[in-house]
Order: structure tokens, then C-alpha cells, then sequence
């Protein structure tokens, strides 16, 4: 995980609910978030992934029941 990731995690107090979402999941974001090449565009990834997880039951902008 890039520290830039581990670290909005830890400062948004969503570490526990990060990784409480199976492997797939955690997988899937991380690869979503570091695949862009834009610095903006991974922010904006990173800023998707908090509020889904803040929200619960959402999976990439997609309902999710877990």
C-alpha cells in the first residue's frame, strides 16, 4: 500500500473499515488508485475510496452488501 493511501486512511480513522473489506476489495482500490497517471486523478480515486468506506455499502460507486 503507498504511504499516501496508508496515511488518509489512518487520518480519516477508516484503517479498521478498509481493512475489514475482503481482499478483492482492498486489492481492487489500490490497483484503481495507483493505475492512473495524473496525481489529481489518484486523489480523486483516494477520495472515492474514503467516502465509500465512510458510507458503507458501496464497492467502487456500486451497491454492496458486506
Amino acid at each position: 500500500m503507498p504511504d499516501f493511501v496508508a496515511e488518509a486512511l489512518e487520518a480519516s480513522g477508516l484503517r479498521e473499515k478498509y481493512d475489514a473489506r475482503p481482499p478483492y476489495q482492498r486489492n481492487d482500490y489500490l490497483l484503481w488508485i495507483n493505475k492512473v497517471k495524473r496525481e489529481e486523478t489518484k486523489q480523486k480515486h483516494l477520495r472515492q475510496l474514503l467516502e465509500e468506506l465512510e458510507t458503507g455499502g458501496v464497492y467502487m460507486g456500486m451497491a454492496w452488501n458486506g
